[in-house]
């Protein structure tokens, strides 16, 4: 392994052995083979630390941690960024995929706009139903711009190393990359969006986001106890929130009229 590859791939994982290995290849199959992968394995109880161990023995450019009780994705995702030798972080959860241009193009198009966090458009797949669904991102968000919707999946995101520096993921154990995001919004005026769909989400019965009304609380929660903003401010964004996700699922073509849905653009 190059002792300071261009990408440090961080891959919290947790009871995911029927998705890790297809996700791993995806790291593997990229067109820029310059990456470090580190997998910390979050004191999984199926058997995601034997694959992990077998798909180390397979390529020495991946690294596997193991923690001995479980911290949740955000402090295993901190033990990765703490490990990362690479100029470029990208995030990356052990259920998704990349598509094999992800790390290239996203570098180049960060390179080009001179921007240290960036996001890419990504598909959505529904492992019960098959249906796909393309989901696209802005050209550059700010802060506000976030609080309102959350537009960073975070298998998408990548980060400048030396931009993000000792900052790190809250411990809290949901919403902990969105709060990461707003965080760095604080340092610089916004987040690139790369339209090209780069990543497929692979949304199953264990997905966290696929609990809306927990998701919608775990909201709640980071706007008034992470966040600490005021009860009128935070039921503002909370507003537009619900709304915005209501409108993405219920009415979609309004949506993208008001700017609210982006399209994705051809990988």
């Amino acid at each position: 392994m190059p002792r300071n590859p261009l990408v440090s791939v961080i891959m919290p994982v947790f009871n995911a052995a029927p998705f890790v290995v297809a996700t791993v290849d995806s790291v593997l199959r990229q067109s820029l083979s310059d990456w470090e992968l580190i997998a910390v394995d979050d004191s999984s109880t199926d058997s995601s630390a034997d694959v992990l161990a077998g798909l180390a023995r397979r390529d020495p450019r991946i690294r596997v941690v193991t923690v001995s009780h479980n911290l949740g994705a955000g402090a295993a995702r901190n033990i990765a960024m703490d490990c990362a030798a690479g100029r470029w972080l990208a995030f990356l959860d052990a259920d998704d995929l990349w598509h094999p241009a992800k790390l290239e193009r996203q570098i180049a198009a960060m390179e080009t706009a001179a921007i240290p966090i960036s996001c890419t458009a990504y598909c959505r797949v529904d492992q019960v139903t098959g249906h796909h669904t393309l989901v696209g991102v802005p050209r550059r968000a700010t802060r506000i711009d976030l609080l309102k919707t959350n537009t960073v999946a975070c298998s998408t995101a990548m980060i400048d190393r030396a931009f993000v520096g000792s900052m790190r993921m809250g411990v809290i154990r949901r919403r902990q990359d969105y709060l990461f995001w707003l965080e760095l919004l604080k340092l610089t005026p916004e987040i690139l969006g790369v339209g090209q769909v780069l990543m497929t989400y692979r949304r199953h019965s264990g997905s966290l986001s696929a609990r809306k009304l927990s998701a919608a609380a775990d909201n709640w929660n980071m706007y008034r106890n992470e966040l600490g903003l005021p009860v009128l401010p935070a039921s503002w964004y909370f507003a537009n929130y619900a709304l915005r996700g209501v409108m993405r699922h219920r009415l979609p073509s309004f949506a993208r009229s008001l700017g609210v849905l982006h399209r994705a653009e051809d990988p």
